[in-house]
Order: structure tokens, then C-alpha cells, then sequence
């Protein structure tokens, strides 16, 4: 040891660097140094500046900084990602810069003006695992921003980080919003709230996970049929797949009073469902049980699981209910499997081999249970899935079999508020049939209003009608039972065509955006934002959705657009022309 005094101090941490720098050296040197050079000068450093920050060094690319509070530089990081965001809207994905930025709170080591330590090693580290445009937050970080900082943050758990001996919790900001990083807790619903988590995979194959989600998704189902409840959609409950969660705080973010979590393992042909319910104000457990039994007993165990719930936190319920909701529309076991599997492979929309895959699974399910009217209403929404994407190759002979599936999903699922709710959005949507529509789904929320796709299909087919106030409310109804649900770009993009339609352009812009970081290449994302801006007087802005829309479809134009708006009143038709027009898509 020296008697050297070394000198430390508490900072918090900012690395930055540029998401693909390399490639955009390698495409265009000179271009890529002067627009960094030009951001830094004109953004960067003077935000920095603003917020008391002090730039310890430049590395290329990158950058350290270091702030003597996290509420400082979490103010700086979102500040300078917002507007980042704002100049790139009207610039080529293949010239953008865009940062990564990584905030830790931590002991560093001065030396010389530098600073060193693990303070600045995580920080950089959780640059490293930031999203192109985004901020990550070590748990340090999140603890002292919460509440001080206009922003919300998804919880990443726990990353395992290069050279750094122990994983971290770290935290995702949700740039889009203008809450408060721990959103107020939502109000308890005024009934019985109920969110049920993922449940663990202990059958020791990784290939099962899709069986344990789908014991869960049913044991959802089964719950909101129950209109004594309030049940949180599967979407939202999900997002707490694979961390370790605080079960009073997954109350206040779902704004639930109880939780089931769990367990499924599955051994050739048994299977054992263990839960536990836990009240989330005192986290007191309420109720546990397992459930043994063989495959071909998996419904009477789900529904087991479910009113065991019930009985617990609402001992006062209808018996009627209790016996409506045993009732399964799904008898054969292998056309159950297909169907999870089916839906497994429809969580990306874009991705095509995946769509196709479900689309046969979905029709081995009506093979094995022609009865089945989950199987055929999953067949029939795939093909809105085709018709979005552009890949309807002979739209006559497809859209016959379409109507072949609805009929046989219709009659066999007039109690299903599932099926109804997809028929009905099917119906809408490829056949532009709104009034009979509008029937199945009011049907559908009737037999379950905690449904949260019935919600979001009842605003879409809204919006169809015209009623774009009506769909507001409605999209409000959707997202509380479904409030941090990963696939909200379709209620985003419901929010964003009702405000256009009302004449509220900037409000769209921003929806349409919003649905955008989800899903980058989602076309009817890119086609709203494409006229919002355009209406707005964005054209530039307008001109480059247009362009990523293009490469994505290059099938529709003004001669056959009327063939993607399926609106109702002539002048929300006309105003899509227009915007598509202004937009630039060709004749």
C-alpha cells in the first residue's frame, strides 16, 4: 500500500455512446462526424450544461458525465433523448443518431479531473444493454429519481452485466410519457381486483413454457367471467415473466387488491397446478392449493384453480356464474396444445414463417376438435393478420374461407367472449360489416366485461362507425384492464386515428409514435403517422413515414388505398386520401 490519499466521492454516472456507430463510419465518415459534431453543439452539450452536469471525457462515440445528483441527470438523459427523438423524426434510419444512455449512482475514484471505479463500470455497462434512443437505470438510480423525475420505467429485473461480479436490477425509461416514474397508484376498482402472474415452468423442458402460459392465459379466462371481478388481461400480467417481483408493488402499478402466482409441471401424461393467493396491501397469503391430475383432466383443473379463487375473495358470488364460467368450449387436449402453440407463434405480427406456422397449427386444432370454436376464430383473425401485412394473395378465394371459419366460430361459440370478440373485429375489419359486428361485440363484453381485447376491438370497430369519442372511452377501458400490456400499439394506434379523425393532428402524431417504438414496421402504425404528420403540415416528417411504409408495402396507393379504410362515413375516408396524398404515397 502507498500513502497516497486517494480521493473518492458519491456521483451519479452518465455514459453515452452512438447506438451502430461503426456502420454509420463505415457509410459515410466526414457525413457521420459532422452531424455528431452538429447534435453535440446544438443539444447535447448545452442539456448536459443545464443540468449541472460536467462531461469527464469524450471517447469517439461516447461520453462520460458526471452530476452531483441522479435527479440531475435523469432529467438531462431524458431531456436530451425527447428531443433527439423530435430532430429525428424527419431523418433516414440509416443516418440517424441515436444514443444510448446509461445512469448508475455509485462510488467513483477523482484522479487528475477523471473519475474510475464501478461507479463508471456500470454505468457504462448499462449503456451497453439501453435500446438505441432509450435510458437505463441502475436500481441506485431508479430509487432516487422515483417520484422526482416526469417519467415512467419498465422493470428489466436482474442483468447479468460483463465484469461485474453480481447481476443488478436495472430499469427501462418509458420515454413516451409524461407520468411520474412510479405512476400514482391506479384506484382500486370497487369490486374484487385480481392479476394473475406467469406461472414457473417446473417441468425442467424450456420447450413447456408455452404450456405453463396457456394454463395461465385459461385460468385468466376462466376469472373474468366472473362479473363480481375485476381481472387484469394476461398482456399486462405478463410483463412480470421471469423477475422477481414485489408483490405490493405489482398492486399498486395494476391497481389490484390480490395476486396469483404458481406453478405448472407437466410429466408425460399428468400434470400438477400449484397457487397461491396473496392480498397485495398487507402481502398476507390468502389461499394455496395444488391441483393433481392427468392431461386429459387439464380443463377441470383450471376451472378447480379459479373458483378455489373465487371462493376465497368473493365468497358471495352467484353460483350461476361459478357454474358458467366451468363451462370449456375446448374438450380434446391436442387440439388445445395446437392452439397454444398457434398462439405462441402470433406474438410477433410482422413476422411471417411465425403467422404461417400458427395458421396450420390452427387448423390441425379444427382437425383434431372440429368443435372447437377457439380454433376456428384464431384461423379466421390470421387472415386480418395477412390482409395488414399485405401477403392476401388470392383475396376471392381467401376471404370465401374466412367466412367458412367465421360461420362454424359463430355457431359454436355464441357464449365465447373470446371468439366473439375476434369474429367480430374480423368481421369489421375484412368485410367492413360494422352494424353485425358491433352486435357480436357487445355480446362479447356483455358475457365478459373484463375483457380487454373485446375493449380494443369495440374501439377500433368505433372508430369504423365514426363514434371517434365514444372510442376514447373505450381505449381508456381496454388500457385499465390492460395497463402496461406490451402489445398497447394497438390501442396506441386506435387512440391515434380517433384524435386524427377529430381533427386533433399533434395528439396523433404523438399516439402513432408512440406506437411506433413497438412496433417499428407495423404498417397501420406508419400509415396513421404518415397522414397525422402530413395534416399537421409535417411534410418532411410525412414524407419519411411514407418511405418506411413503402419498403414495407409497396402493394397500396391512392388507386387502391379505398381497399385498406374500412370507414364508414365518407369525409374520415376522404381525409385518409388526403393525408396519404400529401404524405406522397403515389397514384
Amino acid at each position: 500500500m502507498t500513502g497516497e490519499r486517494v480521493e473518492r466521492r458519491l456521483a451519479a454516472v452518465l455514459a453515452a455512446d452512438v447506438a451502430g456507430y461503426s456502420r454509420l463510419m463505415g457509410a459515410d465518415e466526414e457525413g457521420t462526424l459532422a452531424r455528431l459534431k452538429a447534435v453535440r453543439k446544438a443539444l447535447v452539450d448545452p442539456t448536459i450544461a443545464k443540468h449541472r452536469g460536467r462531461i469527464v471525457k469524450t471517447t469517439g462515440d461516447g461520453m462520460l458525465v458526471e452530476f452531483v445528483s441522479a435527479v440531475d441527470a435523469g432529467r438531462c438523459a431524458v431531456e436530451a433523448q425527447r428531443s433527439m427523438a423530435e430532430r429525428n423524426a424527419a431523418v433516414s434510419p440509416n443516418t440517424r443518431i441515436e444514443f444510448r444512455i446509461g445512469i448508475h449512482v455509485g462510488d467513483v475514484i477523482i484522479d487528475d479531473n477523471d473519475i474510475f471505479g464501478d461507479g463508471v463500470n456500470i454505468a457504462a455497462r448499462l449503456e451497453g444493454i439501453a435500446e438505441p434512443g432509450g435510458v437505463c437505470l441502475s436500481d441506485d438510480a431508479y430509487r432516487q429519481i422515483r417520484g422526482k423525475v416526469e417519467i415512467a420505467c419498465d422493470d428489466l429485473g436482474l442483468q447479468t452485466l460483463k465484469n461485474i461480479a453480481e447481476p443488478m436490477r436495472a430499469w427501462r425509461v418509458n420515454l413516451g410519457g409524461q407520468v411520474a416514474v412510479t405512476a400514482p397508484a391506479l384506484a382500486l376498482p370497487d369490486k374484487p381486483s385480481i392479476a394473475v402472474l406467469p406461472f414457473q415452468n417446473m417441468s425442467g423442458d424450456p420447450e413447456q413454457e408455452y404450456f405453463a402460459d396457456g394454463m395461465v392465459e385459461d385460468i385468466i379466462t376462466a376469472l373474468s367471467r366472473f362479473k363480481s371481478l375485476f381481472v387484469i388481461a394476461r398482456n399486462s400480467s405478463f410483463i412480470y415473466k421471469g423477475k422477481a417481483v414485489d408483490i405490493k408493488q405489482v398492486g399498486l402499478e395494476l391497481g389490484v387488491r390480490y395476486v396469483l402466482e404458481g406453478s405448472v409441471r407437466k410429466a408425460a401424461a399428468k400434470v400438477r397446478i400449484s397457487g397461491q393467493l396473496i392480498d397485495t396491501a398487507t402481502g398476507a397469503h390468502v389461499w394455496a392449493d395444488k391441483f393433481d391430475g392427468s392431461l386429459e383432466d387439464i380443463f377441470t383443473l383450471q376451472d378447480d384453480v379459479a373458483t378455489k379463487v373465487v371462493g376465497a375473495i368473493g365468497p358471495k358470488l352467484d353460483q350461476f356464474e361459478i357454474e358458467r364460467a366451468r363451462r370449456k368450449p375446448l374438450q380434446n387436449f391436442d387440439a388445445y396444445d395446437c392452439i397454444l402453440r398457434g398462439i405462441d407463434c402470433t406474438r410477433n405480427l410482422g413476422d411471417r414463417a411465425k403467422n404461417e406456422e400458427a395458421l396450420r397449427l390452427f387448423y390441425r386444432a379444427i382437425e383434431l376438435d372440429p368443435q372447437s370454436p377457439t380454433a376456428y376464430g384464431w384461423a379466421a383473425i390470421h387472415f386480418q393478420f395477412r390482409k395488414i401485412n399485405g401477403w392476401i394473395v388470392d383475396q376471392e378465394r381467401e376471404f370465401s374461407e374466412v367466412r367458412r371459419l367465421l360461420d362454424y366460430a359463430l355457431r359454436l361459440g355464441r357464449d365465447d367472449e373470446a371468439t366473439l370478440s375476434r369474429a367480430a373485429w374480423v368481421q369489421s375489419f375484412l368485410f367492413w360489416e360494422h352494424a353485425n359486428a358491433s352486435t357480436l361485440i357487445d355480446a362479447a363484453i356483455a358475457i365478459n366485461p373484463n375483457l380487454a381485447y373485446a375493449w380494443t376491438a369495440r374501439s377500433w370497430i368505433s372508430i369504423y362507425l365514426g363514434d371517434h369519442e365514444k372510442a376514447l372511452d373505450e381505449v381508456d377501458r381496454a388500457i385499465r384492464l390492460n395497463p402496461i400490456d406490451p402489445e398497447k400499439f394497438l390501442s396506441e394506434n386506435a387512440r391515434a386515428l380517433a384524435l386524427l379523425f377529430l381533427g386533433k393532428y399533434d395528439d396523433a402524431c404523438y399516439w402513432a409514435a408512440h406506437a411506433l417504438t413497438d412496433q417499428p414496421k407495423f404498417t397501420p402504425s406508419l400509415r396513421i403517422a404518415s397522414v397525422a404528420h402530413a395534416l399537421s403540415g409535417r411534410i418532411d416528417a410525412a414524407g419519411e413515414m411514407m418511405r418506411r411504409l413503402r419498403q414495407i408495402d409497396a402493394v397500396m396507393c391512392l388507386s387502391n388505398a379505398k381497399a385498406y379504410l374500412p370507414f364508414q362515413r365518407e369525409e374520415d375516408v376522404a381525409r385518409m386520401l388526403e393525408g396519404l396524398r400529401l404524405a406522397g404515397m403515389p397514384e
